[in-house]
């Protein structure tokens, strides 16, 4: 392994049998009504970001291409998926030695009292040692049953933004961003074809893309609509 690849490796923490996505950079993300949010995950000094959205609109996707982002600059970055039911809340114990800390998924432990003991001890250590914390749920601060008052009141001491679904014209454009940076040509028909007949969310979108790259990669064809008729 290339020894600068190998000491990015070493600068990611990730719970076992999780890994970042190589998709998942900011070069591949279709940033539309959500630049002001990019902005501030890129370049802001806050403690605290926190963004909310529905599922499936890529959340985790700009949480993972931030981590690796910052580890290509030799920071120190742990990524933290709460979806994930074999996470202890123990891991977050000795995390503020790391300069960014990403909690993907916040509502997951929302009301569990030993998770938010835990990441309110974390957020007053990462302050303490000017760190980073980025956190995204599917709910506003305000909105979630989070039972310890003053974890809920840290969640809004920093930026607070809504993630905004695309719109059609950008999920397209966001599939086409995706396919360019697998080496994929999506037409404007092909991408449109999807969108009329596959699940509408990007993540089901961005899938059902990664599955037609290594479909029409075996079987040495573009991507048709022909082609893609018969794969779904």
């Amino acid at each position: 392994m290339d020894e600068r690849l190998r000491q990015k490796a070493m600068s990611v923490q990730l719970p076992l049998g999780v890994q970042l996505r190589d998709s998942a950079t900011f070069a591949s993300f279709h940033s539309a009504h959500n630049r002001q949010l990019l902005t501030a995950l890129k370049e802001t000094r806050e403690t605290c970001v926190y963004f909310w959205g529905k599922a499936g609109t890529g959340k985790s996707h700009l949480l993972q291409a931030l981590c690796h982002e910052k580890a290509g600059e030799g920071w120190r970055v742990a990524y933290l998926p709460l979806a994930e039911p074999d996470l202890m809340p123990a891991m977050l114990d000795d995390m503020d030695q790391f300069d960014l800390i990403c909690v993907d998924d916040l509502h997951y432990v929302a009301g569990k009292k030993d998770w938010e003991i835990a990441l309110f001890h974390c957020y007053n250590r990462i302050q303490t040692r000017a760190g980073r914390l980025v956190i995204s749920a599917n709910q506003a601060p305000p909105s979630l049953p989070i039972g310890l008052p003053d974890l809920a009141s840290r969640l809004g001491w920093g930026l607070v933004f809504q993630f905004h679904e695309l719109a059609d014209e950008d999920k397209q454009a966001a599939l086409q961003l995706r396919a360019q940076a697998r080496g994929l040509d999506l037409s404007d028909e092909v991408a449109a074809y999807l969108l009329r007949h596959a699940p509408r969310d990007m993540s089901s979108l961005f899938s059902l893309l990664e599955r037609l790259d290594k479909a029409s990669l075996a079987a040495q064809r573009k991507l048709t609509i022909p082609f893609v008729r018969q794969f779904i």
